[in-house]
């Protein structure tokens, strides 16, 4: 590497640190009282916004240790009787956030001072509640009646996800969030008897029928998302094709089903996504949808490609008024040594401290 060149990368990868140093300071400022997060600062805390920044923060340094200790005790005390976890404070029932939450609280408490069995019951009863919420558009009932109605959409019934409310229709992005929290618990806790864990570092053990159950509808899902794939490669929200029209692929959905796929088996379709994303990588705009997509190409080990712009073209507070997500997504893009999602770190010095902007 010539001289202008390394002095380019040692100033790009100065200007990495720096962005995701004022990222994460932003995101310990803005935690609100109660030890939640809201999506826009001054806001309700939630559940979803608390869970990114609670990612994002998981980090190894002493000064957000504090904040990830309140984090953790305001989603364990929002959790619900069932086990699921309500989009809000003050709401009655529980969807799709329930993934995140038991995600964090499987893999985050390990750094932290809050640990011990009322977190892996919280876990547990997470799981349990995702493992029996079955989406109506898959029931026997449903089945039957769609023999005597033609459907719009194109798809196998016979795969079964997840909602964003429950026992409703399953959809990619929930049923890829839910794969993703079997993930975490698969990494953190043994499916084996007492005494014989699966992996070093383990805490307790699932109950069996819990592990037996996950592992049932980890497949089913897996096939849905299959089955849900675009005609061109990736995914977009639903079904892939809708009177007879193929619909076209989305960012955002591509990148959560190619993450929940990463321990799957290995599969063509996988490739074809993986392929569309690489292609498509150039034309992302936002930079929620372009973090996301870089923590899911590195995830992969699959080098970036060019793009026009970098995450260090946005200034903090202009992902901070994006989004505690967005920002979230952005610090664990600019963390070279990040663990999310699991089993999984940068395959390189991340490519944000190589990755050039045109001049």
């Amino acid at each position: 590497m010539n001289s202008l060149a390394s002095s380019c990368a040692s100033q790009n990868a100065e200007s990495v640190r720096t962005l995701r140093a004022a990222l994460l300071g932003n995101l310990q400022k803005s935690q609100n009282a109660d030890g939640g997060w809201s999506f826009y600062i001054a806001g309700d805390s939630r559940v979803e916004p608390t869970c990114w920044a609670l990612r994002a923060l998981a980090d190894p340094s002493e000064s957000a240790q504090d904040h990830i200790t309140r984090g953790i005790a305001f989603l364990k005390s929002l959790q619900l009787s069932d086990g699921s976890w309500p989009a809000s404070n003050g709401m009655t029932s529980g969807g799709w956030v329930t993934s995140l939450a038991a995600s964090v609280l499987a893999r985050l408490p390990s750094q932290t001072s809050v640990q011990g069995p009322s977190v892996e019951k919280s876990v547990h009863a997470g799981l349990q509640w995702l493992s029996d919420d079955y989406p109506r558009d898959s029931t026997r009932w449903q089945k039957f009646l769609n023999n005597f109605q033609s459907s719009h959409a194109s798809h196998n019934d016979e795969f079964r996800g997840w909602g964003w409310t429950p026992r409703t229709a399953s959809w990619v992005e929930p049923t890829a969030l839910a794969l993703m929290a079997f993930a975490s618990a698969a990494e953190s806790f043994s499916a084996g008897p007492p005494g014989s864990p699966s992996e070093p570092g383990f805490r307790s053990q699932l109950p069996k029928s819990l592990a037996v159950k996950l592992e049932e509808r980890r497949t089913l899902a897996i096939g849905l998302l299959y089955d849900r794939m675009c005609a061109g490669g990736a995914w977009n929200c639903g079904n892939p094709r809708v009177y007879g029209v193929d619909g076209g692929s989305l960012v955002l959905p591509t990148c959560w089903a190619l993450l929940a796929l990463r321990g799957a088996s290995e599969h063509p379709n996988r490739q074809l996504s993986l392929a569309w994303l690489e292609k498509s990588f150039a034309t992302i705009a936002s930079p929620g949808s372009l973090a996301l997509a870089q923590i899911t190409l590195e995830s992969y080990g699959v080098p970036l490609p060019a793009h026009p712009r970098h995450l260090t073209d946005w200034s903090a507070l202009d992902l901070a008024a994006q989004g505690t997500h967005v920002a979230a997504w952005a610090a664990l893009a600019l963390n070279p040594a990040r663990s999310w999602p699991e089993g999984a770190r940068a395959s390189h010095e991340s490519s944000v401290t190589s990755h050039q902007s045109p001049q």
